[in-house]
């Protein structure tokens, strides 16, 4: 039986490799997206009697945490070696709006829909709060900058293309940099569930610990061993036939290595990631080999994806979503089609950009891989009630946003780009 189960996983592993490459080519420029064709196959998977084992998160708390944490590792580094902007409060701008407006605002609405509509208790409302602040680095290619190089703001565009181009770069910033951010406020969920809401237990060690050393940790590693990777990437040239067949290798390898380090140190091992995929892309901005380092990282962050949603849809078929009620189900919408677009619109006033391109960044905060990791991370490291119910609540939001951005975000910006 255990010898059937593994050759039955390496034959759905295989289809599912296999898929990834066959598919990215038959759906481009099509309104569906990779992770709607990887849901859906979950779903079909497990629905059928092959005596799978139960891909219920509450059951496999240490892998879920884990599993995400790293497909969200992984793109984070994706995300910042396809940035091409300076620091600069111009070019920066939209991030900084989405990051100290929009992400407050969208946790405080979370938190009240959670204990007011809900019923949640003190901390399991602040954690829904902190699971829902990090729109998704994996999700979302469909509407994120795709390569290397693409929408330079010293590059002159049409006006057109320069909207397509300020809505990607927005969205991909803005998921580099709030899944390091929402970390701080899955550890003030963590706080009330062990020490209570009263702000005397907690909030000297939570301003001075977890904002203050874990992020400024964080973003020294990240600047520092940033700066190393991309003197050691740079420094040679791949001249043998094993060398070059490696290319691109040390974009996982540095991942692997600044997020593990930056964690030993107690900082936040995600800000490291992207603050050193920033560097590295920086140093070299003109340099062919970045092409090499973001595509490692792109098909690493692809596979996992593949591995992570599939699951996910399986754990949808069986009976993830079991606990939902009319109540959960007004908060998940209210949460996608409500929260995010207003948070988002109120962040961008005042911006100045055309109302149609600040309306789809306004809508386009995708969740999902980094809201399972907070979810799983906090309900490991606390007592939270009701666990079942908030998994069911965020299981629900990720799968509308998975299907309606998924559905909608290719066309959205092709119709802008053409406007």
């Amino acid at each position: 039986m255990v010898l059937s189960l593994y050759n039955l996983g390496l034959v759905l592993a295989g289809l599912g490799v296999i898929g990834l490459a066959l598919l990215s080519r038959v759906i481009a420029d099509r309104p569906v997206s990779l992770p709607v064709v990887y849901l859906l196959f979950g779903a079909v998977v497990f629905s059928l009697p092959l005596g799978l084992p139960d891909p219920d998160p509450t059951a496999h708390a240490d892998l879920a945490e884990r599993l995400s944490e790293l497909g969200v590792t992984i793109a984070l580094m994706g995300a910042g070696l396809r940035l091409d902007r300076g620091p600069g409060w111009p070019e920066w701008q939209s991030t900084a709006r989405l990051l100290a407006v929009t992400m407050p605002l969208t946790i405080a609405a979370a938190v009240a829909l959670g204990w007011w509509v809900v019923g949640f208790a003190a901390p399991t409302a602040m954690l829904l709060g902190a699971v829902i602040a990090p729109t998704d680095p994996v999700l979302a290619s469909e509407v994120e900058v795709e390569n290397p190089g693409e929408g330079q703001e010293n590059e002159p565009v049409p006006e057109a293309e320069g909207m397509g181009q300020e809505i990607k770069f927005a969205l991909t910033s803005e998921a580099g940099l709030n899944d390091s951010l929402a970390f701080p406020f899955t550890y003030l969920a963590t706080l009330f569930a062990l020490v209570g809401v009263a702000p005397e237990n907690w909030v000297g060690q939570w301003a001075l610990v977890y904002v203050g050393y874990k992020l400024a940790v964080g973003l020294a590693a990240g600047l520092v061993m940033g700066w190393v990777l991309g003197w050691v990437v740079f420094a040679s040239e791949a001249k043998t036939q094993l060398s070059q067949s490696l290319m691109g290798i040390e974009a996982l390898g540095g991942t692997l290595l600044i997020y593990g380090a930056t964690e030993l140190l107690n900082g936040y091992g995600f800000l490291a990631v992207f603050v050193a995929a920033l560097i590295v892309r920086y140093r070299e901005r003109e340099a062919e080999y970045n092409r090499e380092l973001h595509d490692v990282a792109e098909m690493t962050e692809y596979l996992l994806m593949v591995v992570i949603v599939v699951l996910f849809g399986g754990a949808v078929a069986s009976g993830l979503l079991d606990p939902l009620t009319v109540e959960l189900v007004a908060v998940a919408l209210a949460l996608v089609f409500l929260v995010r677009p207003l948070a988002g619109a109120v962040g961008l006033l005042g911006f100045d950009r055309d109302w149609k391109e600040r309306g789809a960044i306004a809508f386009f905060g995708i969740r999902g891989i980094g809201s399972f990791y907070y979810l799983a991370y906090g309900l490991n490291h606390a007592p939270f009630p009701e666990a079942e119910v908030i998994w069911a609540l965020v299981g629900c939001v990720t799968l509308i946003s998975i299907v309606v951005h998924g559905i909608t975000a290719t066309p959205v910006v092709a119709r802008l780009e053409r406007s």
